[in-house]
């Protein structure tokens, strides 16, 4: 039996092992109290005595057995490690900061048989809780030649001397246990356990430790790889900033400069316009922002297109339920979408209108772009899924698509529908959208 169904089963009979030890233990206090108020009564019933007293032994032996039975040890010992494991893990959703080691280290401390329990960076202290608390606050520099050669060398240390530490001889601190932290191969701290005497450091000691110290290292590493992947969206979101069409820039300006002498008012319009457009697209760089204000930047940028086309050639539409405006998001997910129709759906002929559209499904926000324009090939549709090269805007729609998926998560994707002369529909769902705004929005807080 793996470890995995071994852990199960044990926790499946937890239930069975608790209620059975609950039952004797009530039948112990029943029936020594009736033994006791029969053996006060001057005169007592032989038969209710034997029987009382018969039951009450029995009953003592049998929650006996119980208690130090090895399954049920286990048992006990699983359901307070997993509940232990479950509350550190909650701690470590930002990572090992600072609080959030200190609260490991309290949470860790009554778990074992040491006297202090304490966190560190490859530089400093963390956490600490227990003896000496006071006088080793985090941020504090490690002091013992142990810890820095765990950090040099990674190897879990068992120290049973005070000098084999670091401390002076007559230590209150005897022992200590001292488990690396390592992250993708790189030791980045120490979990270390200290004892008042060498003899507490048992093989149920070392055991708690080691295993403590892989599930510290391993949410440190996945932390890591969440904070890696919001990096790497943000840094697609600055180069999909930093490729501005040029055309749409030129084209554009050309347009402003010829409504200068026929359309004055308009022209001075438009330019101020235009400076509002180029320093949001370049100042909306945070993780979220609001979707409404993602649809005014929108908006914005299609009164170029009006201006450069004409009214009778291009049209935006929206069809957004009010809520999905307050949902926050990341920059930048429409406006690629509208300029990427503009660019390569407008007939030869006729007006291109476009659809901006969003509604929440159930915990999921969907929002997206339809046109009705030329449509495209089979061909042309997989290449925005997959761009080949890593220009244009085929590389900006994958963008949007990647960072859906950062922000969002397993679930989420980007549906693109196509059809040669019957437009094209691009689709963003995002997946627990509505559940997972609490959460965004408290990251925005403490971004900010």
């Amino acid at each position: 039996m793996d470890v995995e169904a071994r852990t199960n089963s044990e926790r499946s009979s937890m239930p069975r092992f608790f209620n059975l030890e609950m039952l004797m233990f009530t039948l112990v206090v029943l029936s020594g109290m009736v033994l006791v108020w029969t053996l006060a009564t001057p005169q007592y019933n032989m038969v209710l005595l034997a029987v009382t007293g018969l039951v009450f032994t029995l009953s003592l032996v049998v929650v006996i057995r119980l208690v130090m039975d090895p399954d049920s040890v286990r048992a006990r010992q699983s359901d307070a490690m997993l509940r232990l494991a479950s509350q550190t893990l909650d701690c470590m959703k930002d990572g090992m900061t600072r609080d959030a080691a200190q609260t490991i280290c309290s949470l860790l401390l009554p778990s074992t048989a040491g006297i202090a329990v304490a966190i560190t960076d490859r530089d400093c202290i963390l956490g600490y809780s227990g003896f000496l608390e006071a006088e080793n606050p985090s941020g504090s520099i490690i002091r013992t030649h142990a810890t820095h050669a765990t950090i040099a060398d990674g190897s879990m240390r068992i120290l049973r001397s005070p000098e084999e530490i670091g401390f002076q001889p007559g230590s209150t601190i005897q022992g200590a246990i001292i488990v690396p932290l390592k992250v993708s191969g790189t030791i980045e701290g120490t979990l270390k356990f200290y004892y008042r005497h060498a003899r507490d450091i048992s093989e149920t000691q070392k055991s708690i430790a080691e295993g403590f110290g892989r599930l510290l290292s391993t949410q440190m590493a996945a932390a890591a790889l969440d904070e890696q992947t919001k990096l790497a969206a943000s840094m697609e979101l600055k180069a999909l900033q930093s490729q501005i069409n040029p055309h749409f820039l030129f084209n554009t300006i050309n347009t402003i400069a010829s409504l200068v002498r026929t359309d004055p008012a308009r022209a001075r319009v438009l330019l101020r316009e235009f400076a509002v457009f180029y320093r949001r697209t370049l100042e909306d760089s945070a993780d979220l922002i609001m979707f409404e204000r993602e649809m005014e930047q929108t908006r914005r940028y299609f009164t170029f297109e009006i201006a450069r086309f004409g009214a009778d050639r291009v049209e935006l539409r929206e069809d957004i339920d009010g809520r999905v405006g307050e949902m926050l998001v990341p920059p930048f997910l429409v406006q690629p979408l509208v300029e990427n129709a503009v660019r390569h759906a407008m007939p030869a002929e006729g007006k291109l209108v476009i659809t901006v559209f969003g509604h929440i499904d159930g915990d999921d926000i969907v929002i997206g772009v339809a046109d009705d324009g030329v449509g495209m090939t089979e061909e042309a549709r997989q290449n925005i899924l997959h761009p080949a090269s890593g220009q244009g805007m085929g590389i900006a729609v994958k963008n949007v698509h990647d960072r859906v998926l950062g922000y969002f998560g397993q679930g989420s994707r980007m549906d693109v529908e196509s059809q040669p002369g019957r437009g094209t529909r691009v689709t963003l769902l995002m997946k627990d959208g509505v559940s997972r705004q609490e959460a965004m929005a408290h990251d925005l807080l403490k971004a900010n």
